[in-house]
């Protein structure tokens, strides 16, 4: 009798423990930094709540807090002619102290005067990615390919150099840093009516960069 009373105590002690404390607060929403250039910060997209950064909050929902860390002409290239980790949005990121970050850079290092520095690209995407890793040790960072560029591209942004050398480089990186790599490319393969300008997609094409990092997530979650 008493092993029947002990056992059936032990089977409501735990909704006994959490109704006696129904102030416990809720876990923190999970801070996600997008980390990029103007297609990050939104150039192209006609209504502003539309940016791949807005849509993807609204994709995640209320348990995470999505920020837009994007720097319009920004480059990977510490040698390039607008360096990200040498922009306040890089430090602001850094602040945020993210617990994800998707990081999407390399379009604007195709324009010749900054390809001609690619030696270092590859060297400075991993500290990059070190620099938010140091904030903090348990941080997820995603690694983004640039979308194509079509046709003769604009703005001195060549999309050959997208496909056959950033991409390849992207990959080696994320290949050797053990982290994901989000293909922005392959998904817009025949939707260039989504890139008017041939560099910065629209608000349709901003809805498939945020589905693509949103389904990424969710798979590695």
């Amino acid at each position: 009798m008493q092993r029947r009373l002990f056992l059936s105590l032990l089977s409501v002690l735990p909704l006994a423990v959490l109704s006696a404390a129904p102030g416990l607060a809720p876990a923190a929403p999970v801070k996600v930094a997008c980390v990029g250039d103007s297609i990050t910060a939104g150039s192209g997209v006609k209504d502003k709540s539309m940016t791949y950064p807005k849509q993807l909050a609204a994709l995640l929902g209320d348990t995470y807090t999505v920020q837009n860390f994007g720097v319009s002409g920004a480059t990977m290239l510490n040698a390039g002619d607008k360096p990200y980790q040498k922009e306040k949005r890089f430090a602001d990121a850094l602040a945020f102290v993210p617990d994800i970050v998707v990081i999407k850079l390399g379009t604007n290092d195709t324009k010749p005067h900054n390809w001609s520095k690619k030696e270092g690209f590859a060297t400075d995407a991993k500290g990059l990615i070190a620099a938010f890793q140091k904030v903090n040790r348990k941080v997820q960072v995603y690694l983004c390919t640039p979308v194509p560029v079509f046709a003769q591209g604009n703005f001195g942004i060549r999309g050959d150099v997208v496909l056959n050398e950033i991409i390849p480089l992207d990959k080696q990186v994320a290949s050797e840093l053990k982290i994901p790599l989000i293909d922005l490319h392959t998904p817009f393969a025949g939707k260039d009516a989504l890139v008017p300008d041939r560099v910065h997609p629209n608000d349709a094409g901003a809805t498939i960069i945020a589905q693509t990092v949103f389904e990424s997530l969710k798979s590695k979650k």
